[in-house]
């Protein structure tokens, strides 16, 4: 057996299908191939058959080109339509299946059986394809308008306790949940009635001093990174669940990497840990008082 080394590389050809040719290179080739002569006939017009034969070599290169036109064409179609089409556009069976996905990456030694248990409820997911614009944070104060107009309602409405949001906002950076939390202070969403928006990230704020705000302060939404979040939930009683009607997580938003709060395996696992694994958000979601929402 022959072993083919590096400096044997150059020698190597590979077949047509294996040739990645750009649009342009096919056209010239397709010219190149009526422009020149047969080598099976070096003497033009020798005899009417090889000039039938030349005449077919050349038809059945053109179709073979065009074939490959047309399938690169549909692979660049398929791809920016994947591109385009972010996965909180999708329906509520399709986010059940992707969050499902998301736990697993997560609960890594859990059983079919036991992530099964951990499943999100597709009736407990928010449906918001009616949605057509874009999600970006621009138009987040529409969104909720739109496609969660119970939520809506919910935010302009007074807050009866201190601590107890309505909506928790889940992303993934510090900065972030200052833009967040600067948009659902709009007047649109609040009214004149609705309560405060928390700001809730460990960067420059001790556990202690967002359990004094919430514990004096009557919020109806709730912004913040899963760690932070988690820990007001699991161990203080300081945020509430008791007015929570919707959790919505930042999913759209990339960092400098395209990952988004699900593919970053800090904040996934904080997601589903600390903030979805506390027993009574669990009880809460499963039983359809608490919506989730992707945005």
């Amino acid at each position: 057996m022959t072993i083919v080394g590096g400096d044997d590389l150059d020698e190597l050809v590979l077949e047509d299908n294996y040739l990645a040719i750009s649009d342009d290179e096919l056209d010239g080739l397709e010219d190149e191939i009526e422009d020149s002569p047969s080598q099976e006939d070096p003497v033009a017009g020798l005899s009417t058959g090889n000039d039938d034969a030349r005449r077919t070599k050349k038809r059945k290169q053109r179709e073979k080109n065009k074939e490959r036109k047309v399938k690169r064409q549909k692979l660049t179609d398929s791809a920016e339509s994947d591109q385009s089409q972010s996965i909180t556009e999708r329906p509520p069976r399709e986010l059940a299946d992707y969050l499902s996905a998301m736990q697993a990456k997560t609960f890594t030694k859990s059983t079919v059986i036991e992530l099964e248990d951990m499943r999100i409820p597709v009736s407990s997911i928010a449906d918001t394809t009616s949605w057509t614009g874009p999600r970006t944070l621009d138009h987040l104060s529409d969104f909720i308008i739109k496609a969660l107009p119970s939520l809506h309602t919910r935010l302009s409405q007074k807050s009866k306790n201190p601590g107890s949001p309505t909506l928790l906002f889940i992303t993934g950076a510090a900065l972030r949940v200052a833009d967040v939390t600067r948009i659902l202070k709009d007047k649109r969403l609040r009214g004149e009635k609705g309560g405060e928006v928390a700001k809730l990230f460990a960067r420059h704020f001790k556990l202690a001093e967002h359990c004094s705000y919430l514990k004096r302060t009557k919020v109806g939404a709730a912004v913040g990174t899963p760690g932070r979040i988690g820990k007001l939930l699991s161990e203080t009683d300081a945020l509430t669940i008791s007015a929570l009607s919707h959790i919505m997580l930042d999913v759209s938003f990339r960092d400098a990497k395209k990952r988004n709060l699900l593919d970053i395996p800090e904040t996934r696992n904080e997601v589903f840990k600390a903030v979805f694994g506390g027993p009574k958000i669990s009880e809460a979601i499963n039983s359809g008082k608490i919506q989730v929402v992707l945005f």
